[in-house]
């Protein structure tokens, strides 16, 4: 555990890379794959920026990510496998860098996708970019991966070493780019980019991504959440922006404010119903904590249920895994 947890700090750190570090790092990758260490290592300030010194570079040889860092992750990998056995393997792997690995495939693929929207103008430049992004090694972000051999020997060890001072980097025969880490990185208890009032992530170079709770939004969008109402939420047309607006704004301040009536009520809750146009309605059970709070008043909650439930009962019910015609609780807490 003590490595899942360091390795997920790397892949969270922001702030200035130590470029002394990373530099020395690189030397010892290319060292290590048999490589002559590299004539130049130019840095730039973003993903974004480094690809733009990569399509520009002169004279810097063919990618060598094959060599640097492919091979070794693979041979590296067959050695613990035979060593530990399928099972034992698949517990390593279980327990170090599967842990890491949602989070941090979902955060790399998104910094692809944003550099991919700023570079390709026309559908057809997309591809030319895409094949610049598969030149380039993770850094921090292939922290899932180091995780599961970290302290199993040094092979290794240049590729860790840039990953914990750097961010992505690009590695050719005579030149290496290298992209510093980000200036500020928002996520939810999910691992999810969010953030409601700027960028998720953001590089010192101006590169952002904004997002609310894993969902990409644009910049604007962002800046007219604070000054929401219900009928600027209903004007919305594109239905997952409206969804968002809809997490942001509140739902039971959405209920109270657009003059919604419940469409049901019993001795469970209330059901409300949002029809929205063009997506599924927004269905919630209002409901009362029956055990008091410290001041001795009752907390009320709002319960997200499917869009198919008829009866606040039905919905209830739906929250403990049950039907509504068997969900009869003998005590409330």
């Amino acid at each position: 555990m003590q490595y899942v947890n360091a390795w997920r700090a790397v892949a969270a750190a922001t702030g200035a890379a130590d470029r002394g570090a990373a530099e020395d790092g690189v030397r010892l990758a290319y060292r290590s794959a048999g490589l002559a260490e590299p004539e130049r290592i130019i840095w730039a300030d973003s993903p974004r920026a480094a690809v733009e010194v990569v399509e520009k570079l002169a004279d810097a040889g063919c990618s060598v990510r094959e060599d640097v860092r492919t091979r070794p992750w693979a041979e590296e990998r067959r050695r613990m496998y035979d060593e530990l056995g399928p099972a034992g393997w698949s517990a390593l792997w279980s327990a170090t860098g599967a842990q890491l690995w949602e989070t941090t495939a979902a955060l790399a693929d998104r910094i692809r996708a944003g550099v991919v929207a700023e570079f390709a103008v026309r559908p057809e430049d997309e591809s030319a970019v895409r094949l610049l992004l598969l030149d380039a090694v993770l850094g921090q972000h292939d922290a899932a991966w180091l995780a599961a051999f970290d302290g199993r020997g040094d092979r290794l060890t240049g590729l860790a070493e840039v990953a914990r001072n750097a961010g992505w980097w690009w590695p050719y025969e005579r030149a290496v780019v290298i992209s510093e880490r980000p200036v500020a990185l928002h996520r939810d208890e999910a691992g999810r980019l969010d953030r409601g009032d700027g960028p998720a992530l953001a590089y010192r170079d101006g590169f952002a991504l904004h997002a609310w709770r894993g969902m990409p939004v644009p910049a604007e969008f962002l800046d007219g959440l604070a000054s929401l109402t219900p009928d600027r939420i209903r004007a919305e047309e594109n239905a997952e922006l409206r969804r968002v607006m809809l997490e942001y704004y509140g739902y039971d301040r959405y209920l109270t404010e657009s003059g919604a009536e419940p469409v049901h009520r019993d001795e469970t809750g209330i059901l409300w119903r949002i029809a929205l146009d063009g997506d599924e309605d927004v269905v919630m059970v209002e409901v009362v904590n029956s055990t008091p709070e410290p001041d001795g008043t009752s907390r009320t909650y709002w319960l997200r249920v499917p869009p198919r439930t008829r009866t606040a009962k039905e919905g209830v019910a739906w929250t403990f895994g049950l039907d509504g015609d068997v969900y009869a609780p003998v005590r409330q807490t």
